[in-house]
């Protein structure tokens, strides 16, 4: 990899991080520390991976061909280590899933946004993501109940589409497969019954 001359932390940083439950990424040569997701949060990562891993990463019921994979530590250089939600690649390009951090820009990326990580992953990883190369990104928040889908295309993010809570949608680079978008967040709760007159 090029050599990057931005100064501050780099991946040797992140081998020396505690073991304390905390994910630690690096983001333009700054280390930070979040904190493990909210439950709400899990519950998206665990739809999304359900749905997808049958059809894509093993190949039940749908193409196949791909690497699907809960936060795993990606390095898009020595100076940008970070841990995306879930993240795959097409096989094509990464034939064998490396032991640990991964070292090949995934072709599809997903974060799920809580408060302290929205402008996080709206902005800095949005631009990261766009300028290593990676073609797909999808932003999901528990809170708007919304999923939104990105496609590089010529150097910019274009929007493909956002849906939310009664919404079904195919979206790129997963179109064989449905997405009940409701389905992936926390159900509300039941609307109070009218009061009799």
């Amino acid at each position: 990899m090029a050599t990057d001359p931005r100064p501050g932390a780099t991946a040797r940083d992140l081998d020396a991080t505690p073991d304390d439950g905390r994910i630690y990424e690096i983001l333009d040569g700054q280390m930070e520390a979040q904190p493990r997701p909210r439950p709400e949060h899990g519950r998206v990562e665990a739809g999304l991976s359900s749905g997808l891993f049958g059809p894509y990463d093993r190949g039940q019921g749908g193409p196949g061909g791909w690497w699907l994979v809960v936060e795993p530590e990606v390095a898009f250089g020595a100076r940008d280590v970070v841990v995306p939600d879930l993240a795959g690649w097409r096989r094509e390009r990464l034939p064998e899933l490396p032991a640990g951090r991964i070292e090949v820009v995934p072709d599809w990326t997903c974060e799920v946004v809580s408060p302290s990580s929205r402008s996080r992953d709206r902005v800095h990883k949005s631009d990261l993501y766009l300028r290593t190369g990676v073609r797909h990104y999808w932003i999901v928040d528990p809170e708007a109940r919304t999923l939104e889908a990105l496609e590089a295309r010529e150097g910019v993010w274009v929007r493909l589409g956002g849906w939310t809570d009664g919404d079904t949608a195919r979206v790129a680079p997963f179109e064989a497969v449905e997405i009940d978008v409701g389905g992936l967040f926390v159900p509300l709760p039941p609307a109070p019954a009218p009061e009799a007159p």
